[in-house]
This record gives C-alpha cells, structure tokens and sequence, in this order.
C-alpha cells in the first residue's frame, strides 16, 4: 500500500460545494470526533472548477486542500472529470451518449458523455492537467482519484462516434483483415458477411437477435475505451505528480459487469472498489465477501481500498432499507478481512438537496445525536485498534475462477436457459467454502494455479485453449478441479467446441454430453449420492456419458434420469470433478464437504453458515477475523489477543451475537484446529 496513505484509512467523499461556508468548519471539527484521515474530494465538481469555458476557479479547492491539511486530514484529490458541467453538452451535444435503440441521454443526471468522445477526452484532460499542475505537491494530498465509478451509467454508448471508435478498435484486434473479422464473428449466417470495416456498426437495435460475437465484441470494446479514458488521465497524473499514487474506483458487486475489472487492476497504482448490499437480499454478508475476495483478485492479492459503501440506507434501490445496528460496522470489518486497507463511504455529510439526498452518510440529517453517529466514532476506533493487520493479506489453498468475457458470453442470449446466470454458481461454492472455514481467492483463469489444492471452475462458458490447458494441468499436477454446468462450452469468439460438451474440459473430466437438458421454470428434481438421502436440483441436466469418470451422484427423475449428475475423476496426481446440474444449498454444503475432505485443505476455526472467520497474514504475525452475522453467540477456538477489547485469549474466543473480533494470533506452538 503506497506510504503516502493512512495504515488503515478511515473516511469518505466529502462535497464541501454542496454546503454553506460556515459547514466546512464544523465539518472538520467532526471529522476529528470521529477519527476521519482521509477523504476524496471533488467527485461532482467540474463545473466549479471551471464554471465557464475560458474561467477557472481553484480558490474554493485551494482552502479545503489547506482546511483539511491543517486539521490532518489526507485528501484523495479526483480529477472530476465524472460530470461534464452542462456548458460543455450544451456547446456540444454530439458528445452526448446513446442507447442501443437510438435514443439520446440528455444532461440533467451524471456521465452524460460518450466514453468514445473526443471532445470530452480534450476538455477533460484540460481539466486533468490543471488540477495536477496546481496541487502535485501539496501536502494534503495523498491519491488521485480519476472520474468516478467508470461506466456506471454510459458503459455502452451506440452513436456514430463510438460507431468510429469500434471500427478502429475491431481493425486492431483482427489485424485490419476483415476476412478474419468474418470468421470470428460467423458471419455466414443470416448473410451478414462484410466486405470492408466500414459497414460494421455496434449491436444496435435489431429485428432480432444480434450476431453474440458481434455482441462479446462491442462488450470488449467498450471496456477498453473505459479503460482507455482511465488510462490517459493517469499518465497526466504521472508525468506532473510522480509518485503519487492513481486509482479509480471499481464497482465490483453482482450488478455490475459491464467493464472487465481484472484486466483493469493491473493499471492502477492501488485497487479501489465501491459496494453496495442489495436491501432485499436476505444474506447480503455473502456477496459481500465473495465481492471483496474478487476485488483482491483484481489487485493480484495485494491489499485495496474500499472507496464507498454506506452507513445505513442507498437512494437507489426500489426500497432501501435502512442498516440495523452493528450492521454497518460488520460490513465495514468483512472487507478489512478480505484484505481492504480503508474504509470509506459515500459520503461525508447526508446531502439536503438533489438525487442522492436519501442516501445516507457519515454524518446522517439529523446529526450527532443518532445511533448512525455513534456506530460511525465506534467503528473508527474498532478500525484504530486492527491498524497493526494492514499491509497483510490473505494467504488461502483454494481458488474460484472467474472471467468477465465468460459472464458476458454466459449472459447473451439465444441460449438454452435464461435461468443460468454465470455468479450463481460462484457465490454459492464461495458459500459453502467460507462456511465450512475455507478461505477462497477469486482469480481470473489465467492466474498462477500451482498453489492452489482445490481448483473451482464455475460456469465458465467461454474459455481459451490456454486457460483450458492451464486449468487441466492443475488437475495433473495435484489440485482437486470441479467444473460446473456451462463450462468448456466455446471459444473466445463464441463459437461452440465441436465433438460433445463440455467442449474444453471433456477429457479433463472424463465425461461427454451429446445433449443438453435445461429445466422448466420451477421443475425440480432430485440427486442421489451426495450424502444419506436425496438433495434438490433444478435449473439443468445433462444427457451424459461417462469416459473415464465415475458416477458420484445421480439424477432421479426428470430429462436425466438415472444419468450422472455429479462425476469424479483421478487425473494425475490430482482429481477432477464435474458437476451437470445445479444443486440445492444442501447439496452444494455436502458436495463441498467432500471436496474439503479430499484435499485436506486447511479449515479456519469455528466458521459456520453465519460465522465468517477469514485469516490475514503478514511478516510474523496473523491476524483471525471472526464477523457474526447470527442472532447467537459463536465461540471460536483460537489463543492470541483480541485487539478490538483488548483481552487475551486462551483457548476459545466467544463472540456475541452480530459483534465482531480480530485476534493477533499466537502461533508459538499452540494448537489450531484443521
């Protein structure tokens, strides 16, 4: 983690714009009360920066940059090129995105531009440029923070720019050879042959289904130009403020994945990622872990920061529910837990005014005098006390694959069940594994594999030769590999493995599949073997063969009856499993207590369905994290000294209900349940 930024930074967005002077003072003093070292200023503020075309107007920024250092806070200074101010669409209105279906979006919200956009890319590295000249070393400042939240809400823009923009793109990556460009995309079907890069446009709105590698295409594209804007605003920053550090924030959650974060990691200085639980989802600690491991993948294991998530309620959502108490401070200590060395939110101060005024914040409406305020001063001093964890990260034997090309290729359409999602499979193994103790990376497929004892393939319906080849050899080499549904099934251009599924991983598996059997909507069926009694499945099924492999479990009843639904074979010196339909959570939790078995894979002590226990490793030292998410207490058997109460642990550690702990380990000889 760059030096120039707090141990475990504490804080959030701070709009100072949005309030009076006489806030900005007591803003601070606040701030102080509640232990706040750093915030990301000027998100939203390009059009107080430069209020016309030909002024520019620092001196507001110039005295919370000097406000702020006084009082000892760092700043994460955004460039807040985010927001184009209505001057720049009004003079230009070409640089406006649009949709699919031809339709403009006007100014009025945020990110009204075309990511393809010259005029936008000019103006905004004008602005880039003049924020770096003017504070590359003042001394409040300790991170560039370019845009904000990259393609949140115009990652795909269809106008004609972007139509340019592609064609250039796509001339690129088939080495201007358009024969290439027809191969890859198919194009002997429905006639849709070209014969010059110039009749190519995006996937607009067609009167049917659009060609999927024209699709996967524009997809790749479209992150490349996000990441391309990122990009130039860096080396801006690089060349006038060397140093220090540059990040953007990534939005790595559920509903988000529209830009390829994985490839993008590698291009950021230090990782950063904004999350939000979805009010109605029962469990939401789940995704929340499963999101923050991915986020460390993307970081290539080193510690991130988390940039945003809430206090308490969103603006966004159909019904958003307010946090309960000890829930935000949970939240925030299960990222630190996946290796998050910050804790920031959106936003400092509840805003009175505009879309996001229901949005809660650091300090709520209706002020200190609130349990939010409390939790808020007690969860930076729970921060205060696990400083000494920061710069450590996880160290796990077990690996989730996971590839951004594959969840687009797995979400277009024209395939044989809408009710196969790509995460599905994903979060609930990363469930049934956190659960039983086993702490999980989520990596992309063309990660190091050799690690790794337990290898997890979920739905990986595009992969490449190379990654397939990788995933195999791990198999060999001694890893036990599982393979989902909808895995192996084509290659980078969307085209279908000939010969049986699962196409790429057929002879890993030692299982060949003539024909596909996807499940009614609420048609369910049952699977024998996996433990006493039967467990339910629903959504796919296969009709399978063996070649090679062993039946585990059975299908009884339904399209597949009496064929294998979930296989085992011994491949090196390693196994690999598939598993042909999508078991219940009953059936997940026993299929992976077999797999723990059989690698022998460290279990952390006392984790259980409500009970997340992840580890944190650093030079000499480890740290247990323990985060109860039930109604009742949970005892851990574990000896150290529990930094957040300061007590010492021999033995057992008793956490109550919905509280937190994190030990410094003793590991001086002491006993530690596998």
């Amino acid at each position: 983690m760059p030096t120039s930024l707090p141990a475990l930074a504490f804080g959030g967005d701070y709009n100072p714009e949005q309030w009076p002077a006489a806030a900005h003072e007591e803003d601070r003093t606040l701030m102080g009360e509640a232990g706040v070292d750093l915030v990301t200023l000027g998100v939203f503020s390009w059009a107080w920066l430069q209020p016309t075309p030909d002024t520019w107007d620092f001196a507001w920024l110039d005295e919370q940059m000097d406000g702020l250092h006084a009082a000892g806070i760092k700043v994460d200074l955004a460039t807040a090129t985010a927001s184009p101010p209505p001057w720049l669409t009004h003079r230009h209105p070409e640089m406006l995105p649009v949709t699919h279906d031809g339709r403009t979006l006007f100014p009025g919200g945020r990110q009204a531009f075309c990511p393809s956009s010259p005029v936008y890319r000019e103006h905004a590295l004008a602005l880039c440029t003049a924020l770096a000249e003017r504070y590359h070393d003042h001394p409040a400042l300790a991170l560039w923070h370019v845009s904000n939240e990259l393609g949140c809400h115009n990652a795909r823009c269809y106008c004609d720019v972007s139509a340019a923009a592609f064609r250039t793109w796509l001339r690129r990556r088939y080495g201007d050879d358009v024969a290439r460009l027809n191969d890859a995309w198919g194009t002997a079907f429905w006639s849709q042959r070209y014969d010059d890069f110039e009749q190519v446009l995006p996937p607009r709105l067609a009167p049917t289904h659009a060609n999927p590698t024209q699709q996967l295409d524009f997809l790749r594209f479209s992150s490349d130009q996000l990441l391309d804007n990122f990009v130039v605003e860096r080396d801006v920053l690089h060349r006038i403020s060397p140093g220090v550090p540059v990040t953007t924030n990534f939005m790595v959650m559920r509903q988000t994945m529209e830009m390829d974060y994985l490839r993008w990691g590698r291009e950021l200085d230090v990782v950063s990622n904004d999350h939000y639980l979805i009010a109605a989802e029962e469990g939401g600690h789940r995704e929340l872990a499963f999101s923050a491991d991915l986020t460390r993948g993307t970081a290539d294991g080193r510690p991130w920061l988390l940039m945003e998530h809430s206090t308490s309620a969103v603006n966004w959502q159909p019904r958003n529910r307010a946090k309960r108490p000890g829930e935000m401070i949970r939240n925030s200590l299960a990222h630190v837990a996946h290796g998050a060395d910050a804790v920031l939110f959106f936003q400092w101060r509840a805003s009175r005014a505009g879309a996001e005024k229901f949005h809660s914040g650091l300090l709520p409406h209706a002020g200190t005098d609130t349990r939010q305020w409390r939790e808020v001063v007690e969860l930076s001093r729970v921060l205060d006390a696990v400083e000494e964890a920061a710069g450590s990260t996880p160290r796990n034997e077990a690996a989730v694959l996971f590839d951004y090309e594959a969840w687009w290729g797995c979400q277009l359409d024209s395939h044989p069940s809408i009710d196969v999602s790509y995460r599905d499979r994903a979060e609930d193994l990363h469930r049934a594994l956190s659960a039983q103790g086993v702490g999980v990376d989520v990596v992309h497929p063309g990660t190091d594999l050799s690690g790794y004892r337990l290898v997890v393939v979920p739905t990986l319906y595009l992969v490449s030769d190379e990654h397939a080849a990788a995933i195999a050899a791990a198999a060999e080499a001694g890893a036990t590999v599982v393979v989902t549904y909808f895995s192996g099934i084509v290659d980078e251009n969307d085209h279908v493995r000939l010969g049986g599924y699962p196409g790429a991983f057929r002879d890993l598996l030692g299982v060949r599949t003539t024909e596909l059997l996807p499940l009614l909507a609420g048609e369910t069926v049952q699977v024998d073997g996996l433990g006493t009694g039967t467990v339910t499945a629903d959504t796919w099924a296969e009709d399978l063969e063996l070649v090679g492999a062993e039946a585990v479990a059975t299908h009884l009843g339904g399209p597949a009856s009496g064929l294998p639904a979930v296989t085992r074979r011994e491949v090196g010196g390693g196994t690999a499993w598939y598993v042909a339909t999508r078991l219940d959570a009953v059936g997940t939790d026993r299929l992976v207590e077999r797999l723990v078995a059989e690698t022998g894979i460290e279990r952390l002590p006392g984790a259980g369905p409500l009970v997340e226990v992840t580890r944190r490793v650093g030079e000499g030292a480890q740290w247990l994290f323990v985060i109860n998410h039930g109604h009742a207490q949970a005892e851990v058997p574990v000896h150290g000294v529990e930094l957040v109460s300061g007590a010492d642990v021999t033995g057992s550690l008793v956490v109550p209900a919905g509280g937190v702990a994190v030990v410094r380990e003793d590991v001086t000889g002491q006993d530690r349940e596998a």
